[in-house]
């Protein structure tokens, strides 16, 4: 049994077999899990704190299976966020936007997908047979397993592939073994799901393929229930000149690569529409604490008058200088005819005394 949402997306942009869950119970305007030509986005680029899900309506028969997820994790250097694989045996009747922090008890297994531990990156194993409620654990201290994993901004599609054979489970990243038991078996008959959720600075969450396998290298896609007949292109002369006319598959990929295009276009719009919003916020508290400022800071008249007063009284000062030199000089004049008249009232009295000295 395989699923394989590149190739559900492929022609008509629907998720067959799979149901396509976001936060509709919770707000309405932070359900978008945006579908395309080759992949779903579970989590946009902007805004941030979305969740969106996509659980199998089918379970999984086998007792031996392997699952292969292909996925992109793209973001700011500071972005947030988390993946998660789930095996469970409700599906999405366990939760449809389910976290590991707010699942609670759950039947299965969960793989997580975040930066936990800052390190660049990891996945953890948790599992639960429906008596552990995670809402009232420390959950972080409940994995079973995990490894580092860098897996954001790589610039093509993290793989990862979980194994549950006869004798054992393993979880392989990008090509390496990550963790493993041969004490683990997990049941048949239980459903998976893929969900994830962005934090305020977000992380975009790209699903490019799921695709499960009784054995590895052995799978089986779900046909297209309205894929016309394959019909091999008849020949048209013109002319004398062979020509071929363009097969009817070809202008139905051109015209969904076409709604692609528009989709992304006008999602594109939309950023811009919210980025300027931001800015338009951003240029009227700037407005406002300049006005603020202008009213604190001494306005220019004020400056001018200051200005005037100081003159007036550097002129004034200027005006009574003539009087400040007069008033110096007949200090002058009067020390110096003071010293004069000492000088001769001294003289006469050293004369009148030797006189008087003589005449004795």
């Amino acid at each position: 049994m395989a699923y394989r949402i590149g190739t559900s997306l492929e022609m008509d942009r629907t998720l067959r077999s799979w149901y396509e869950l976001s936060e509709a119970v919770l707000e309405e305007a932070k359900l978008t899990s945006e579908k395309l030509s080759d992949k779903i986005v579970l989590t946009p680029p902007y805004p941030g704190n979305r969740r969106a899900a996509v659980w199998a309506e089918t379970s999984v028969a086998q007792s031996e299976w392997t699952a292969d997820l292909e996925f992109r994790a793209t973001g700011p250097e500071r972005g947030g966020g988390n993946l998660q694989i789930w095996y469970t045996k409700e599906g999405r009747q366990q939760a449809e936007t389910p976290s590991i922090y707010t699942i609670g008890a759950f039947d299965g297994l969960a793989l997580v997908i975040d930066m936990y531990g800052g390190h660049g990156g990891g996945i953890r194993g948790f599992m639960n047979d429906g008596s552990t409620d995670y809402k009232s654990h420390h959950v972080d201290t409940l994995a079973f397993g995990h490894c580092d994993f860098s897996y954001r901004n790589l610039g093509r599609p993290a793989k990862i592939q979980i194994k549950q054979l006869a004798d054992s489970f393993e979880v392989v990243v990008d090509g390496r073994r990550c963790f493993g038991s041969d004490k683990i078996k997990l049941p048949s008959g239980y459903y998976f799901g893929i969900s994830a959720a962005s934090a305020d600075t977000p992380d975009s969450f790209e699903v490019y393929k799921f695709v499960t396998s009784s054995a590895p290298g052995i799978t089986r896609e779900y046909p297209r229930r309205d894929a016309p007949p394959q019909q091999p292109p008849q020949p048209a002369s013109n002319g004398g000149g062979a020509t071929h006319d363009r097969p009817a598959s070809s202008n139905a990929q051109f015209a969904v690569q076409f709604t692609d295009l528009q989709n992304r276009i006008q999602a594109l719009s939309q950023s811009l529409d919210n980025v300027f919003r931001e800015v338009q916020q951003l240029g009227s508290k700037s407005e406002g604490r300049h006005q603020d400022l202008s009213q604190k800071v001494t306005s220019n008249e004020q400056l001018k008058s200051l200005d005037r007063r100081i003159q007036s009284i550097e002129n004034t000062l200027q005006g009574h200088q003539g009087q400040f030199s007069n008033i110096q000089g007949a200090l002058q004049q009067s020390h110096s005819t003071l010293n004069e008249g000492l000088t001769e009232q001294m003289t006469h009295r050293k004369f009148g005394l030797l006189a008087s000295i003589v005449r004795s």
